[in-house]
């Protein structure tokens, strides 16, 4: 146990020397595409895609820690659902029928990322906190009750969001960088017109470039 806690205490000396020995922007601007499947987890609705892009600022402390200021904003997409009987909730009754409206997302959050610079990459993870919203309950909900639904209408909601993940920054000169891949687990806490459920866990991929200043 004492050899292999030594070990890793090398590994991570040795990275953070090469890291700290190198130089850093101040401050890192992204600007790219993102991608969210969103998991609205009702058995009434399925998952669904989001398509938009957005914004980050990093203000780095040092080479290898940052706090992280986010904003996305993803396009319109369908929320269909279908009843073949009347559905009686607790916010009301839906009666049978197909109901389909359009709604969009944004989320806008902050939070610490860790960096790992080793050469020409950088690895990375983070964890950030905020909120996000969407009107595509709001409107469905309408949908519904215009088909002769009693539920209440739900309002466009600012829940707390949370996304966990990481990435890898390629660095093409000292002040631009290439990020092909950041993978994040989303967490938003929506409740929904038919259940009451909260916490979809939905899946987060973003690509784009930095510029360093």
């Amino acid at each position: 146990m004492k050899i292999r806690n030594s070990i890793l205490l090398l590994i991570v000396a040795f990275f953070a020397k090469g890291a700290f020995a190198q130089d850093y922007s101040r401050v890192d601007v992204f600007v790219g595409y993102s991608y969210l499947r969103f998991n609205p987890q009702i058995s009434q609705l399925h998952s669904r895609s989001f398509n938009g892009g957005g914004a980050a600022i990093d203000f780095n402390f040092g080479p290898v820690f940052a706090i992280k200021a986010e904003f996305m904003g993803y396009s319109s997409t369908s929320f269909t659902t279908t009843f073949g009987s009347p559905i009686v909730t607790s916010a009301g009754v839906i009666p049978p029928g197909t109901y389909s409206s359009q709604g969009n997302m944004f989320t806008y959050m902050f939070g610490p990322v860790v960096k790992l610079p080793v050469s020409k990459v950088t690895p990375f993870g983070e964890i950030l906190f905020g909120g996000s919203n969407t009107n595509g309950y709001a409107n469905l909900s309408r949908s519904v009750v215009a088909g002769g639904g009693t539920i209440a209408v739900t309002p466009t909601q600012h829940p707390y969001t949370m996304a966990v993940g990481g990435g890898l920054d390629i660095n093409l000169s000292r002040h631009f960088a290439f990020r092909p891949l950041e993978v994040d687990y989303l967490l938003t806490r929506y409740s929904n017109p038919f259940t009451g459920s909260r916490n979809q866990n939905s899946f987060r991929y973003s690509a784009g470039l930095i510029f360093k200043l």
